[in-house]
């Protein structure tokens, strides 16, 4: 699985929605970061983190 950093997960995860990007789950949020995972055209899953 792929993983990328990014800045506002929460909201990266509201405009992916918007855009049509599937999301897989919900965010999950641990004391290290947040995390979350959408499907790119092909079905593979990444998980995009949100450092703390």
């Amino acid at each position: 699985m792929v993983n990328y950093r990014v800045d506002n997960l929460e909201e990266l995860l509201k405009v992916l929605t918007e855009e049509g990007v599937t999301i897989v789950g919900e965010m999950e949020s641990y004391d290290y970061g947040n995390f979350g995972w959408i499907l790119d055209p092909d079905g593979n899953k990444i998980e995009l983190s949100e450092p703390k």
